[in-house]
């Protein structure tokens, strides 16, 4: 069953001076979840009691904060999402980047799959994914036929 986003996105950011230790964090990280490892086990330490804490880590989830962590690094904000979230229009449309009255256009004409809960519309974030990701293959394929197309022509040095 899809499970309805009802919270804004809450993306999340690190101020500038933070960006060093999260590019560190997230190095340190990668050297642990390669492999087909389950989990690891990962050591907290308080540093203003000393208290420390050990708890074990899915691999998984692990690799999963070495990327957002990769991310965030580059100044990328990042969001979590469940893949069988459903979304409203306003919110797929801010993920997309585009205005909701667009993304209602996308939705009407067939190239995102929706349904709607009475008179409102709501995407799964797992077809505004596959959507995205089509959308970007085909714009790297377009872009590759106009270079070749220049580079046939001479346009091209």
């Amino acid at each position: 069953m899809a499970t309805r986003h009802n919270q804004p996105f809450q993306p999340y950011s690190l101020p500038a001076d933070e960006a060093q230790d999260a590019r560190a964090s997230s190095a340190t990280l990668a050297e642990f979840v390669h492999g087909d490892e389950q989990h690891v086990t990962v050591r907290l330490e308080d540093r203003r009691t000393g208290q420390q804490v050990e708890a074990p880590v899915a691999a998984a989830a692990l690799r999963l904060l070495t990327q957002a962590l990769a991310q965030m690094a580059d100044g990328h904000a990042v969001t979590l999402l469940p893949l069988d979230a459903e979304l409203s229009t306003q919110q797929a449309a801010d993920l997309m980047g585009v205005s909701r009255p667009y993304f209602v256009k996308l939705l009407e004409e067939g190239r995102i799959p929706f349904r709607k809960v009475g008179s409102q519309r709501r995407v799964r974030s797992e077809a505004l994914r596959r959507y995205l990701t089509e959308y970007q293959r085909a714009a790297t394929q377009a872009l590759a036929e106009m270079t070749a197309e220049a580079q046939r022509l001479g346009l091209y040095e």
